[in-house]
């Protein structure tokens, strides 16, 4: 914290020996400075930029996609569950294991959850995971015919299944419009001026409402790759990106 010197006369002693008081100064400029930078990221882009802003990061990311490996809507399932506060680089190399001797809803439904714990360590909340992907796979059994359910209700009715996972599933799988909003997701829309909101939930009806329908699932992705490939929480390379002329946020000090 920076500390400033004031150097105050006692009134009425013209040769005493100005006091030096030393007051710690408070993060009041600092607090102002960014209560002032959030005010102006409110500021919602125009559907014209917004155009820009698709634009670009398809031309900057055209191979954009999911990065979870899965060979079926099962599987799929099963790892954007996984992935809750674990790199896709991870749950990929879990998954790579589990679905080698469970590759599908009735060889899962015979794993020993002891068994499961073991090859879920790797990802975060293990044993929460373990836990929602037996009962998960219990539910799909008695309520869907074995079946990964194809719409929103649905899916969220699945243990440890959220918007996320449910959106995630039904763009990748079902080839539905959808916008899944994860960390990357809320972090650059909010950052950049697509949305500004300040919980995952209106980010994703505010999304929907700022973007093209059929632009929907593209921008999930492409959103995806520019936050961890460039717009990074943490240090974001603004100089070298291709939307800083847009972005409301710019430039992040």
């Amino acid at each position: 914290m920076a500390t400033r010197i004031y150097f105050v006369k006692i009134a009425g002693c013209f040769n005493a020996k100005s006091v030096m008081i030393q007051f710690k100064e408070m993060k009041v400029k600092s607090l102002m400075e960014t209560k002032r930078r959030d005010n102006e990221i409110m500021t919602i882009l125009s559907k014209a930029e917004v155009e820009k802003v698709i634009s670009i990061l398809s031309e900057v990311y055209p191979l954009a996609d999911c990065e979870l490996d899965y060979k079926s809507s099962f599987q799929l399932l099963i790892a954007v569950m996984l992935s809750a506060q674990t790199t896709d680089k991870m749950v990929n190399k879990v998954t790579d294991e589990l679905f080698k001797d469970y590759p599908d809803l009735e060889t899962m439904l015979t794993i020993d959850e002891d068994e499961l714990q073991r090859i879920l360590k790797k990802v975060g909340m293990y044993k929460t995971k373990a836990k929602n992907l037996m009962a998960l796979c219990r539910m799909l059994q008695s309520d869907f015919n074995g079946e990964v359910p194809g719409t929103l209700e649905e899916l969220v009715r699945l243990p440890g299944v959220g918007r996320k996972t449910a959106n995630v599933v039904l763009s990748n799988a079902f080839d539905q419009p959808a916008i899944a909003v994860d960390t990357h997701v809320f972090r650059v829309a909010n950052r950049i001026g697509l949305t500004c909101e300040k919980d995952v939930y209106k980010t994703e009806i505010s999304l929907m409402a700022q973007l093209p329908k059929n632009q929907w699932s593209s921008m999930h992705h492409t959103l995806i790759w520019h936050g961890r490939r460039q717009c990074y929480a943490r240090k974001p390379l603004c100089e070298t990106c291709r939307l800083k002329s847009l972005c409301k946020a710019y430039p992040i000090t």
